[in-house]
């Protein structure tokens, strides 16, 4: 099983979510932006790492909102979710196809990554 680690960016009643790209698994998917835990590493600094490489970003890491286990056929994922909040720098497509700021009502007009999916459904009932 990977741990991997994921940030839910929020500004006002929007949030962010940024699209895979194309080339790599689940390619074109969106998700939220994070990564691996490497070894030694704790989830916030992993989540920290992972946004500064791919957003160009420094992130202030709060609480846990959500975790689920997804099984895809090439690996199984400990997906973490935590609020966050961008404390430096401007988001910046470094790593990802597009970037985008939503609303929760906003989420079905995506196609997300299915391990975003059971979080995305507490979204609605908890971002207020």
């Amino acid at each position: 099983m990977i741990e991997v680690v994921a940030a839910l960016i929020r500004e006002g009643n929007k949030f962010m979510i940024c699209q895979r790209p194309a080339h790599k698994a689940r390619g074109l998917l969106w998700e939220f932006v994070g990564g691996k835990v490497e070894a030694g590493e704790s989830d916030k600094e992993a989540l920290v790492r992972e946004c500064r490489e791919e957003l160009g970003v420094t992130l202030s890491v709060g609480d846990r909102f959500a975790d689920v286990v997804h099984a895809y056929p090439d690996l199984t994922v400990h997906l973490t979710l935590y609020c966050a909040t961008i404390a430096e720098g401007t988001p910046q497509k470094l790593e990802h196809n597009d970037i985008r700021w939503i609303t929760p009502q906003e989420i079905p007009k995506y196609s997300f990554c299915p391990a975003d999916r059971t979080i995305l459904s507490e979204i609605p009932k908890r971002m207020k």
